[in-house]
């Protein structure tokens, strides 16, 4: 359940689990950390990291963490949207912007793109030409904005500064729904920009 505004929408998550046959990230712990820590195993999870702040994609940060003994990061600028979620539990770390969060064998680049929430990012994969997007980009668009601490033309600027520079060839794993590729939704930017979402 999405939770927002005073209104309740019905979501399916993303869930994703980042890394090698020993270490982890664990991106967006969305709804149940039972199902995620199986899915984990006995695989030493470095980080839970939150592509951003709305409570269906933290509401099981907390009791993950606990289970996992992992601390939880977060973009600083969501941080009211974390305390809406969990207002007795700070989150552990601040990411920022460039910063490199080791996975195991893998290396994922943070990429600020508010826009969906202030404190919104990404995260790339550079060498697997692959980007986790949380709900800054889906297959057809941008992320909704439209709710509070949202704005399109802060989305539109995101994508167009941040993401649809990627090689074209590279696998967006979005936050809801089915992959796409920077490839794919590039040619669509303008009508993104005219249709207002």
């Amino acid at each position: 359940m999405f939770s927002i505004d005073g209104q309740d929408f019905d979501v399916d998550n993303n869930v994703w689990v980042v890394g090698d046959a020993e270490r982890v990230v664990v991106v967006d712990a969305a709804h149940d950390a039972g199902a995620i820590a199986a899915a984990v195993g006995g695989r030493r999870a470095l980080a839970i990291v939150c592509t951003h702040g709305h409570n269906d994609h933290v509401n099981a940060a907390v009791e993950l963490a606990d289970r996992l003994g992992a601390p939880v990061a977060i973009h600083p600028d969501d941080r009211m949207l974390w305390d809406l979620v969990h207002p007795d539990r700070s989150p552990d770390l601040a990411l920022a912007d460039g910063q490199v969060i080791d996975a195991g064998a893998a290396h994922l680049r943070v990429l600020h793109t508010p826009g969906h929430s202030p404190g919104g990012v990404c995260l790339h994969l550079a060498d697997r030409d692959v980007v986790f997007s949380g709900d800054t980009l889906f297959r057809g668009g941008p992320g909704a904005t439209g709710r509070s601490w949202s704005d399109f033309p802060t989305i539109v600027e995101s994508i167009r500064s941040r993401l649809l520079g990627l090689p074209p060839g590279t696998v967006v794993h979005t936050g809801h729904g089915e992959d796409t590729t920077i490839g794919d939704e590039a040619p669509h930017l303008q009508e993104w920009i005219a249709r207002g979402h």
